[in-house]
C-alpha cells in the first residue's frame, strides 16, 4: 500500500480561480470591499480589547477610477499586513486571515462582523485585471511593503516608503477586456448592488453640499456650498439595529432605500432578531397584495454580515413569503465557496421554520392589539396567508388566531367566531356544518341572496387559491362541508324543520321534468326538482361541489396531473322549481312547440345567469328576445 500527499500545482490552480470561482465578474468588487471591511472591523475589536494601542478613529474605505491609467484603487484604513503576514495571507491560496482571527479571539470576537470564510476573494481581482499591486501598513510599528503580481504563480515584495499611514490599497491595473470597471455608473451600481448596506463608510468621489445661512445673513445672500465625501452606504440599515430603537417611520424609509421604484408603501413589517439555535437579523415587508399570485418575486434580500449574496431566497424563506419583501442577513447561512448562492442544510431549514413562526406570532399580535385596522388590511395580505396555511403546517396550526373569514356582508370572523353563530341553523342530515361561500358576489348575487332570504351566513372566499384552502379546512376541521352558494342547491345540504308546501303534486312534477329532459338537448345537464322558496325562476342551474372544486383545483394548478387525465367534463344541475309560477305555466301549456319554446328560452336565462350562454346559442337568445320585445 502507497501513502502521500496530493501535490497541488499553482500554475493550474490559479486559471481556475480566476476563470471558474465565481460565475459573475462583478464580484471582484464585493470581495475586495469585504475583505477591507474585515481589516477595519479587526482593527476595531483589537484597539476595544486594547490590543492594538493606537486611535480607531471614523475610519472608511474608498474606491477611486484612475481612468487615464486604467486603475482601480480599493483604500482601506484598517489593520494592514507586515511581510510576513502578507506572506502567509496571500501567497497561501485559501488561507483565510478572517478564519484565524475569528479562531484566535473566538471567546471575545464572536460578534465582531467579520465577514471572510474561504481565504479566495483576494483572488477574484485577477479575473478582471493583469496585475494587481498591494501597498499596505501595518498598525503595527512596521515597514509599509509593496506586493505585486501579474496573474502568475511569479510575485515580487518589498518594503516601501510610499506608505506611512495605517491601512491597505489595492490596486488594480484593469486588463483590456474589463475596462468597463473602470466606468464610473458601472461601479457606483456594484457598490449599490453588493455593498449599500456595509458596516463601514465607503467613500466613492465628492458631493457638493449646501451650507446653511447664518442667523444674521442678508436677505438676497447666497448660500455657500463645499466638496464633501460621499459615502454611498448606509452601515447602520435597520435591521442591525434592536426593534425597541425604531419607529414606524424609520422602517418605512428602510423600506423606500431598499425599493426606490416602489411607490405604494408596505401595509406593515416583521422585524427578525434571534442569536440562538442560530444568529439570524432582518425585515420583513407586507406589500399590497390582494388576489395577485403573479407578482414578482425575489424581492427578499439575503445578506451575510450586511454582504449582499442573493435575492434567491427559495429554501430559506418559506414558499408562501416569498411574495413579501425585506432583508434577511445571517451569518449562520451556508453558502458555496464563492457566496454565491445558498447550500440547503439543516440549518436552512431551522432558519426557514423559524422565520415562518415569527410571521404567524406576528399576525397573531397584530390583530389582536388593533382588530379593525387588520380587517381592513386581510384583503391585502390574505393571499400570503391563505398560501401558509395550506403549505405550511406550522403556520395552518397557528393560523385560527388571525386567519379571517369575511361573510357577503363585510363582516370579519375567526373560525371559532363563525363555527359558533352557524351552528344551530346551518347542519345537514348528517350533522356535518355547512359553510356556504361566494367567490364572486356580483356573479352568484342570486344564488347568495337565495341563501341570506333562508338566514344563511355566506362566507365570500375570493382569492385564488380557495380550492385548495378548503380541501385543508374540510380534511383537518372534522365534521364541516364547504359548498358554494351556486353549486349542488342548499335545500338538498341543509336541514329544514319546516318543508316547502310544493304548488304542484308528485304526478305533476314527474311530468314537468319529462318535458323538460324532452325539450333540451345538452347532454351535460341532468334535471332534477326542488320546491323552492326564494325565487320564481323555474330554472337554476348548479353545479356539482365536487366537480366544480375540481376544476378550480386545476385551473390554480392543483388538480391537473392528480387524476391522470385531461380534464373533469363539463356536468351542470338543471334544478327545476316545482313551487314556481312559470314552471306551473310550462306543465299546463297545450301546444308542444309552444311548451318547447318557454323551456328553451328559460333554459336560456339560466345559462345566461350563470355566464354559460355563449356563441351562436346566445345570439339566437338574442335575436329571440328582440322579437318578442316588436310583439
Amino acid at each position: 500500500m502507497t501513502k502521500g500527499k496530493i501535490n497541488v500545482s499553482v500554475e493550474n490552480i490559479f486559471p481556475l480561480i480566476k476563470k471558474f470561482l465565481y460565475s459573475d465578474h462583478e464580484i471582484f468588487l464585493r470581495e475586495l470591499i469585504s475583505n477591507a471591511t474585515d481589516a477595519t472591523l479587526k482593527l476595531k475589536h483589537l484597539t476595544n480589547i486594547g490590543e492594538a494601542k493606537v486611535d480607531y478613529g471614523n475610519p472608511m474605505i474608498e474606491v477611486k477610477i484612475d481612468k487615464e491609467n486604467r486603475k482601480l484603487h480599493i483604500i482601506d484604513q484598517g489593520v494592514g499586513m507586515t511581510a510576513e503576514e502578507v506572506e502567509k495571507y496571500i501567497n497561501q491560496v485559501a488561507f483565510s486571515g478572517a478564519e484565524e482571527f475569528l479562531e484566535k479571539y473566538k471567546d471575545s470576537a464572536k460578534d465582531a462582523g467579520i465577514i471572510g470564510h474561504f481565504g479566495l476573494g483576494f483572488y477574484s481581482a485577477f479575473m478582471v485585471a493583469e496585475k494587481v499591486e498591494i501597498i499596505t501598513k501595518s498598525y503595527k510599528d512596521e515597514a509599509a511593503v509593496r506586493w505585486i503580481c501579474d496573474g502568475s504563480p511569479e510575485f515580487s515584495l518589498e518594503e516601501t516608503n510610499e506608505k506611512t499611514d495605517r491601512g491597505t490599497e489595492i490596486i488594480l491595473h484593469i486588463a483590456e477586456d474589463s475596462i468597463e470597471f473602470l466606468e464610473e455608473s458601472k461601479i457606483r451600481e456594484l457598490l449599490l448592488k453588493y455593498n449599500k448596506f456595509m458596516p463601514v463608510p465607503i467613500k466613492f468621489g465628492t458631493k457638493t453640499e449646501t451650507l446653511p445661512l447664518p442667523e444674521d445673513a442678508a436677505e438676497d445672500a447666497k448660500p455657500e456650498t463645499k466638496e464633501v465625501d460621499n459615502i454611498i452606504n448606509n452601515p447602520t440599515p435597520a435591521w442591525t439595529k434592536a426593534p425597541a430603537d425604531l419607529k414606524d417611520d424609520d422602517y418605512l424609509n428602510f423600506y423606500r432605500e431598499l425599493y426606490p421604484m416602489q411607490f405604494e408603501d408596505p401595509l406593515f413589517h416583521i422585524h427578525l432578531n434571534v442569536d440562538y439555535p442560530f444568529n439570524l437579523t432582518g425585515v420583513l415587508f407586507f406589500p399590497k397584495l390582494a388576489n395577485n399570485l403573479n407578482i414578482e418575486k425575489d424581492k427578499i434580500q439575503l445578506y451575510q454580515n450586511q454582504v449582499y449574496v442573493t435575492d434567491e431566497v427559495k429554501g430559506i424563506v418559506p414558499d408562501f413569503l416569498m411574495l413579501l419583501r425585506g432583508v434577511i442577513d445571517s451569518p449562520d447561512i451556508p453558502l458555496n465557496v464563492s457566496r454565491s448562492y445558498l447550500q440547503a442544510d439543516g440549518a436552512v431549514k431551522k432558519i426557514s421554520s423559524y422565520i415562518t413562526k415569527k410571521v404567524g406570532d406576528k399576525m397573531a399580535s397584530l390583530i389582536n392589539e388593533n382588530r379593525e385596522d387588520y380587517e381592513q388590511k386581510w384583503n391585502d395580505i390574505k393571499i400570503v396567508i391563505e398560501y401558509g396555511m395550506i403549505s405550511e403546517d406550522k403556520f395552518y396550526e397557528k393560523s385560527d388566531k388571525f386567519a379571517l373569514y369575511p361573510n357577503v356582508d363585510g363582516k370579519y370572523f375567526l373560525w371559532n367566531e363563525f363555527e359558533e353563530k352557524i351552528k344551530a341553523n346551518q347542519t345537514d342530515k348528517d350533522g356535518n356544518l355547512v359553510i356556504l361561500y361566494a367567490t364572486n358576489e356580483h356573479d352568484q348575487h342570486s344564488y347568495v341572496q337565495a341563501a341570506k332570504d333562508k338566514g344563511y351566513e355566506v362566507l365570500l372566499l375570493d382569492s385564488p387559491i380557495v380550492p385548495h384552502l378548503i380541501q385543508k379546512l374540510e380534511t383537518s376541521k372534522g365534521k364541516i362541508q364547504f359548498a358554494r352558494v351556486d353549486a349542488d342547491h342548499i335545500n338538498n345540504l341543509i336541514k329544514k324543520d319546516e318543508p316547502v308546501i310544493s304548488k304542484l303534486n308528485d304526478t305533476e312534477k314527474e311530468t314537468l321534468k319529462k318535458n323538460v329532459e324532452e325539450g333540451i338537448s345538452d347532454t351535460k345537464f341532468t334535471v332534477q326538482l326542488e320546491d323552492l322558496e326564494s325565487t320564481d325562476a323555474p330554472f337554476i342551474i348548479t353545479q356539482p361541489e365536487f366537480i366544480r372544486r375540481m376544476k378550480d383545483m386545476q385551473a390554480t394548478g392543483g388538480g391537473g396531473g392528480m387524476f391522470g387525465m385531461g380534464g373533469f367534463p363539463e356536468m351542470y344541475n338543471l334544478v327545476v322549481n316545482t313551487n314556481s309560477e312559470l314552471a306551473g305555466k310550462i306543465l299546463k301549456t297545450e301546444s308542444s312547440e309552444e311548451k318547447a319554446s318557454q323551456i328553451k328560452h328559460a333554459l336560456d336565462l339560466a345559462k345566461l345567469s350563470q355566464n354559460l350562454l355563449k356563441g351562436k346559442d346566445l345570439t339566437d337568445f338574442i335575436q329571440r328576445s328582440y322579437k318578442e320585445l316588436a310583439k
